[in-house]
C-alpha cells in the first residue's frame, strides 16, 4: 500500500508534464500556422478588431456624456429666484419656510453678490460686471429635494414654491437631469445591443476562419485521428488559434481607442478651458480596456470551439 502510494506523485507529475508539454506544443503549433499566411491572419485581425472598438468607443462617449452631467448639474437642485423687492431677511424667511416642509432636504441662499463674483468669474463676463452701476441680480435659493423622492413629488413641490408670491422664477434642473439620465440608460443599452452584435459577427469571422483552417489541413487530422489522437487533442490548436486571433484583435481594438482619445484630447482641453475647468472628460480605464480584451479573447475562443467542434465530427473516419 505504501509503494502504491509513492507511485503514485510521480505518475501524476509525470501526466501533469505531459498536459503541459501538450499545451505548448498546440501553443506554438498554432503561431505557426498564423505565420503561414500573415496577410489573412492581419485581415482577420483587422476586422475582429475594427468590430470590438465601435462598442468600446461608443461608451466612451457615453461615460463622458456623464462627466458633462455632473458638470453641468449632476443633483436635482431647483434654482429659486426672488423678486427684486425681497431683502436679505425676506429671503432668509422663505427659506426657512422651504426647510419646514417635508419633501426638502436642504435649502442655500445665495446672495446677489456671490452670484455676481461667479459670474465675474465666468470668462467674457468680467469687463461687462464693471461696467454695471449697481447690482441687478436677486437672491437666489438652491432647493435640495428630498432624497429618494418621485418625480412627480418633486413637480408638485416646484409647483407650490412656484405660487408663492415673493417668488419671480423657478429653474427646475431636475427634469433636465432626468432627460439625461433617460438618454444615458438608452445610450447603454444601444451601446450593450452593439456590443452583442458585433460580438456575435466576430465569433462568425473567427469560426469561418477556422473552418477554412481545417478544411486545408483535412489529411493531417485525418492521419491524427487514425492514430488514436483524442477529439480534444485534435481540436486544442485550433481553440488556441481562436484565442490568439482574440489577443491580437483585443489589442489592435485598445490601440485604436487610444488613438481616438488621442486624437480628440486637444479639442477637449479647449472646451474644458471654455467652461473654466467645470468639465471633465477622461478615456476609458485600464479595468474596462482590461475586461473588453478579456472579452475578445473569449469570443476567438468560443469561434474557434464552434467551427472545430461541429467540422472535426465531419472529418472522423
Amino acid at each position: 500500500m505504501n509503494a502504491r502510494a509513492a507511485m503514485a506523485g510521480p505518475v501524476r507529475r509525470s501526466r501533469l508534464a505531459m498536459w503541459c508539454r501538450q499545451h505548448a506544443w498546440c501553443m506554438r503549433d498554432s503561431l505557426r500556422q498564423l505565420a503561414r499566411r500573415p496577410l489573412g491572419t492581419a485581415l482577420t485581425i483587422a476586422v475582429m478588431g475594427l468590430a470590438w472598438a465601435l462598442p468600446l468607443a461608443f461608451y466612451l462617449l457615453l461615460v463622458n456624456v456623464q462627466h458633462l452631467a455632473t458638470a453641468v448639474g449632476d443633483s436635482q437642485s431647483i434654482n429659486v429666484f426672488l423678486k427684486p423687492g425681497i431683502a436679505a431677511n425676506g429671503a432668509a424667511k422663505l427659506a426657512e419656510t422651504l426647510r419646514a416642509r417635508g419633501d426638502i432636504a436642504a435649502v442655500t441662499v445665495r446672495t446677489p453678490q456671490q452670484g455676481l463674483a461667479e459670474l465675474a468669474a465666468m470668462q467674457g463676463f468680467g469687463d461687462a460686471i464693471k461696467s454695471l452701476p449697481d447690482n441687478p441680480l436677486p437672491f437666489v435659493l438652491l432647493v435640495e429635494p428630498r432624497p429618494g423622492a418621485s418625480r412627480a413629488l418633486v413637480q408638485a413641490m416646484v409647483a407650490a414654491v412656484r405660487a408663492m408670491p415673493e417668488v419671480d422664477l423657478v429653474q427646475d434642473n431636475g427634469q433636465w437631469r432626468a432627460r439625461l439620465d433617460a438618454l444615458v440608460a438608452l445610450g447603454r443599452r444601444i451601446a450593450l445591443l452593439l456590443a452583442i452584435l458585433l460580438g456575435a459577427a466576430a465569433v462568425l469571422v473567427i469560426g469561418n476562419t477556422v473552418r477554412l483552417d481545417i478544411r486545408g489541413r483535412a489529411d493531417e487530422i485525418a492521419v491524427q485521428q487514425l492514430v488514436g489522437a483524442s477529439a480534444g487533442f485534435v481540436r486544442r490548436p485550433f481553440l488556441y488559434e481562436g484565442a490568439w486571433y482574440g489577443l491580437a484583435a483585443g489589442l489592435f481594438a485598445i490601440l485604436l481607442v487610444l488613438l481616438l482619445e488621442a486624437v480628440l484630447a486637444a479639442p477637449v482641453r479647449d472646451l474644458v478651458a471654455t467652461y473654466a475647468g467645470r468639465l471633465r472628460f477622461g478615456g476609458l480605464g485600464w479595468d474596462t480596456l482590461g475586461a473588453g480584451w478579456g472579452i475578445a479573447i473569449a469570443l476567438g475562443w468560443l469561434g474557434a470551439w464552434i467551427a472545430s467542434s461541429r467540422h472535426l465530427a465531419r472529418l472522423r473516419p
